[in-house]
């Protein structure tokens, strides 16, 4: 019976590392057409047509946005790679609008099985739920593209009004789901934002921040809870 179980967990190990090659290939193949024709369009604009705006206010600009951004480019990869994992992480910067659709979608899909992020489970359970809320995007994508300044144009104001709170309500359903299982985790990840928010930290003032400040303490409270167990027994 144990042989059996070894083989069954290396044929499973066997699988994932197959799996996981294949996510590298076609991820960094993908990723890297999406790098080349993103390129492509400003480079015809410059130097095809004739538009290019001199290298002053390119490099003026690119610092500037870095400045801003560079935190999340640093720390978005690690930040969701834990819940998206392999698969998912390469299909989330593919589809893009990662945390306002493929990360809500990965934790609701995994939510919706009692799968752990970290697990191999988790991670075949967020690229399925990317997968799907990215085909759903571009369903819904395609006509309000065609139809959709016609349809704000008719809605009436007090509607207008009611879609700034969509994004919110979404992150607040997400927040719920787990804050059931870890209250004290909600307590820090609110405390902290709230704080980021309120306080005159400047460019600090952004979501990957909250997210890291967050981890971190979780981690440094997990750590404490364990040698304080240890200590007692």
């Amino acid at each position: 019976m144990a042989i059996q179980d070894i083989t069954e967990k290396t044929k499973h190990n066997d699988g994932m590392e197959k799996f996981h090659a294949q996510a590298h290939f076609w991820g960094r193949l993908t990723l890297g057409m999406v790098i080349i024709l993103s390129i492509l369009l400003p480079l015809y604009l410059s130097f095809v047509l004739g538009y290019h705006p001199g290298w002053g206010p390119i490099i003026s600009a690119y610092v500037a946005y870095a400045m801003l951004m560079g935190l999340a480019w640093t720390m978005e990869p690690v930040l969701y790679y834990p819940t998206l994992g392999v698969s998912g992480t390469y299909l989330a910067f593919l589809t893009g609008n990662i945390s306002n659709m493929c990360l809500p979608s990965a934790a609701a899909a995994q939510n919706a099985i009692g799968a752990e992020p970290g697990t191999k489970k988790g991670e075949i359970t967020a690229t399925l739920g990317i997968g799907a809320a990215s085909l759903v995007n571009i369903m819904i994508l395609i006509p309000i593209i065609f139809g959709g300044s016609y349809l704000l144009s008719i809605l009436p104001e007090s509607a207008q009004a009611m879609l700034q709170y969509i994004l919110p309500a979404i992150f607040g359903g997400i927040l719920g789901q787990f804050a059931i299982k870890k209250p004290l985790y909600a307590v820090i990840g609110i405390t902290v934002a709230l704080m980021i928010t309120i306080l005159p930290v400047g460019a600090l003032e952004n979501i990957f921040v909250s997210i890291l400040l967050t981890v971190l303490i979780c981690i440094f409270l997990d750590k404490k809870l364990v040698r304080d167990k240890n200590g007692k027994t």
